[in-house]
């Protein structure tokens, strides 16, 4: 086993057991401490509470080491298609440990949180990211496409708000439900054009030639699948949005008629 196998397993599995303990054990003493409504809630919704935090967690570091690597990371950044360093490979590591660590649970508790739309997304991603581990490349791409999780924590809120009973139109949930839609608009449909852009300028050079086949299959069809979800999940957030804003306009017309009579 070379070095780079090493790291890759090692890290791979300190992901996965990092975040098996953050589900298992602490959120549960953490939620506990800064939410007192956490205690209040059934053993299910702890169940989906506790996911969400390990999600959230997740999204943070790899959303922000995400980001280092778009702006600074300069062997990736020159080469997208061969490029490699090792806070960019470790970042699709620790990215693909949170993915096994989730479906296992997902699995476990598939009568309260199973979704098959998230295996179907943790599959295709963990598929992708099985080439960039195991032959180092695609890597600058590989973590373009995860800054998709910088979306993450806000969705996860919005439903932190719902079951802690916050209203509709409290201040918090307006704001994170404004921000959710933002920020998922910008780094999971703005991203779509940019990438399928460069995929057609890189089309037929010899760097491409190069992955082979079935990487060059594997990229453009796993992006594919991700990107239909992607829109799909933007709808819904559309949707939810226009809905929130219809009934805020509503609200406010029913406050003027009503100080209307009593001038």
């Amino acid at each position: 086993m070379d070095t780079n196998t090493k790291v890759v397993t090692s890290t791979l599995c300190t992901s996965f057991l990092a975040f098996q303990l953050l589900f298992h054990f602490v959120s549960y003493w953490f939620s506990a401490k800064v939410s007192p409504g956490y205690n209040n809630l059934s053993l299910e919704k702890k169940i989906e509470w506790n996911s969400r935090v390990v999600s959230t967690c997740h999204s943070l570091v790899v959303g922000i080491l995400g980001l280092y690597i778009f702006f600074f990371d300069e062997a990736t950044k020159s080469d997208p298609l061969w490029g490699d360093s090792s806070v960019s490979r470790m970042n699709i590591t620790i990215a693909s440990g949170y993915l096994i660590s989730d479906l296992m649970i997902l699995i476990l508790y598939w009568k309260v949180i199973g979704d098959k739309s998230y295996i179907i997304h943790h599959c295709t991603a963990l598929y992708a990211y099985q080439f960039v581990m195991r032959d180092g490349v695609l890597i600058y791409i590989a973590n373009f496409r995860l800054l998709a999780e910088l979306s993450s924590p806000f969705v996860n809120q919005r439903w932190f708000f719902e079951v802690l009973k916050y209203p509709k139109f409290s201040n918090a949930n307006i704001i994170n439900g404004i921000l959710m839609t933002v920020v998922f608009f910008i780094v999971r449909i703005v991203a779509i054009p940019p990438l399928y852009g460069f995929i057609y300028s890189v089309y037929g050079t010899e760097p491409y030639t190069r992955l082979g086949f079935l990487i060059q299959f594997s990229w453009i069809s796993t992006c594919l699948v991700l990107d239909v979800m992607n829109v799909m999940w933007m709808i819904k957030i559309s949707k939810g949005c226009i809905k929130v804003i219809s009934l805020i306009k509503q609200e406010k017309s029913k406050n003027s008629v009503q100080n209307g009579k009593v001038d």
